[in-house]
């Protein structure tokens, strides 16, 4: 089948791993790093903007954010990924990927600096200033999911395709990591240099003023690397999947893949010409095709997405609050600010270094050798296992709060091994490469949407059935224990819905989303007409040659003809 593609997507299915695989790893990497960084890095001082900007005097607890605010805070920058992973996702697909891959990494590095400078004259407005940058910020990480997938899809060869994405958001797992050194670095700093005491001492005095400098430079970090990397994203050529299968330039496609390789590719304009003109090819993603082709597959990419994220989101944005819950963090009352940000900071960069970056490179080395769906449900399902683990002997879990962290490690740790790696992947590998952006976007957007229901439903789940345990302001909830059961639940629809999607180890990205076959049909109707003109130009002979050189010729286009169709029937098999 080999010989009836484009010479340039043959060339980039077979090449050998080299530098520029791992150049666009870390190009495409790097802004992972800043959207795990930025999205993540708000749990950790959630728990600070409570007592700067909503301390009561006279209170027995510290100031907390009101349930509005909290919501607003955690979840905003979500909606704002939603939205930029449409928009972005289906501008990819019209401009291209490199079009537009800039302006993301851009919007994030301003955003992430106008997110630690919000201002405001009332706690108030301080916190619509900083939801109003953080909804940006989301819009441009948005953008990043599906475009950082799809170039590095386009970018793979077949062997290693799997590896090469997964390694993309593996780095996502360092930023969530980088979240929590930079907030133990920043709070130890400033408690040095500003000690206090524990608020049941001194309830004042124990949220000290350049407090509010600690939240702003730890936001802000988050811009440096995403800026560091704007340059080479400006650099990168695009696609070659694009330029030939969607731009239709195949000698533009042919010299980016020539220069990156090392080697001669023809050009094959003709070849793309015929493609295009194949109505096969032209199919919208509302059309009745797109449906019989795709459509199970993109129910099935979104809803794992969808089920994935409201577990995933509600695990780590609140993974402050079930540790508080099982006694793994001291009671924030005995604690000054910074010391709370501290010990917030060391339970993240623990769990990160415990579970999600082990997670996520045990599917970089894997998922090339296992396959996407046996990873996928493994994930789901010991999920699923570890969830109820923690939830069933929920009680018994306050006095052994070790095996509570290895057991909550464990759950991350086959989230990343698992369907929040391989969630990211599938997308970029099964739909046309003129509506690939498109559908990893509509994927991705999915999922941000279980994040919001994560983000939002367990921030009230959580509380505690009796109101003189819960939080002020919070209505009372089902618990912590059985909301852990919820996403048990979760969990195994999530292993149910995996069976949608198909397989794509070692198989080229044409041959799974149907590119490759509209060149075997092109080729086809190539060869065909040949076969056709030479047979009418036998009869044309014929009609001028004696009766015995006519038998001859009329043998010869019985012989043509049968080898016609066998062609024919060959091409189309």
């Amino acid at each position: 089948m080999a010989r009836h593609q484009l010479q340039v997507l043959s060339a980039l299915d077979g090449a050998k791993t080299q530098l520029y695989h791992f150049t666009a790893i870390v190009i495409a990497g790097m802004g992972f790093f800043t959207d795990a960084y930025d999205l993540f890095s708000i749990s950790v001082i959630t728990k600070l903007l409570g007592r700067i900007y909503y301390y009561k005097p006279g209170s027995p607890t510290p100031g907390s954010l009101p349930p509005n605010v909290s919501c607003a805070v955690s979840g905003v920058a979500l909606c704002g990924t939603l939205a930029g992973q449409l928009f972005f996702g289906w501008l990819g697909d019209k401009m291209g990927r490199k079009r537009v891959y800039g302006v993301t990494l851009l919007l994030m590095v301003v955003s992430s600096i106008a997110s630690g400078l919000s201002f405001g004259s009332t706690a108030k407005g301080v916190m619509a200033t900083l939801c109003f940058f953080r909804f940006w910020l989301g819009f441009g990480i948005g953008g990043d999911y599906p475009l950082s997938a799809t170039i590095m899809s386009e970018y793979a060869n077949k062997k290693t395709r799997g590896s090469f994405i997964a390694a993309v958001f593996a780095m996502q797992g360092f930023g969530i990591l980088a979240g929590g050194i930079v907030g133990l670095i920043v709070s130890s700093a400033f408690e040095a240099k500003y000690p206090a005491l524990p608020y049941n001492l001194d309830p004042a005095g124990s949220t000290v003023a350049s407090s509010d400098y600690v939240w702003r430079i730890i936001l802000m970090v988050g811009g440096i690397p995403a800026a560091l990397t704007y340059y080479w994203r400006m650099k990168m050529p695009e696609t070659a999947r694009y330029t030939a299968l969607v731009a239709r330039n195949a000698k533009q496609a042919a010299a980016d893949v020539a220069t990156v390789l090392q080697v001669e590719i023809e050009a094959e304009q003709d070849k793309v010409e015929r493609m295009s003109q194949e109505a096969v090819n032209n199919y919208g993603l509302f059309s009745k095709e797109f449906t019989h082709r795709h459509g199970l597959h993109l129910v099935g990419t979104a809803m794992t997405w969808f089920l994935l994220d409201v577990v995933f989101y509600s695990q780590t944005l609140f993974q402050k609050d079930i540790f508080a819950a099982v006694k793994w963090l001291p009671s924030a009352s005995t604690m000054s600010a910074l010391q709370e940000l501290y010990m917030i900071s060391r339970a993240q960069t623990i769990i990160a270094l415990c579970g999600t970056i082990p997670g996520y490179w045990f599917t970089v080395v894997f998922i090339d050798y296992m396959g996407r769906l046996k990873i996928q449900l493994m994930g789901f399902f010991f999920m699923s296992v570890f969830m109820f683990g923690l939830a069933i002997p929920y009680p018994y879990w306050p006095a052994h709060q070790a095996g509570f962290v290895v057991m909550y490690a464990f759950t991350f740790f086959f989230a990343n091994f698992g369907p929040n790696s391989t969630t990211f992947v599938v997308p970029a590998e099964i739909f046309p490469a003129r509506l690939r952006s498109t559908c990893h976007g509509i994927s991705a957007a999915t999922g941000k949407a279980g994040a919001i229901v994560g983000a939002f439903g367990f921030l009230y789940a959580a509380e505690s059935p009796n109101p003189k345990l819960d939080d002020a302001g919070y209505p009372p909830g089902i618990g912590v224990q059985y909301a852990l059961i919820v996403l048990g639940v979760v969990d195994f629809f999530g292993f149910m819905f995996t069976f949608l999607i198909p397989e794509a180890k070692g198989k080229s990205i044409e041959e799974m989303s149907g590119d490759r076959e509209r060149e075997r049909q092109s080729s086809s109707s190539s060869s065909s007409s040949s076969l056709v003109e030479r047979c009418s130009s036998i009869d044309s002979c014929n009609s001028r040659s004696s009766p015995r050189r006519r038998s001859s010729r009329s043998k010869q286009i019985r012989e043509f003809r049968i080898s016609g169709r066998l062609q024919i029937l060959s091409f189309r098999s």
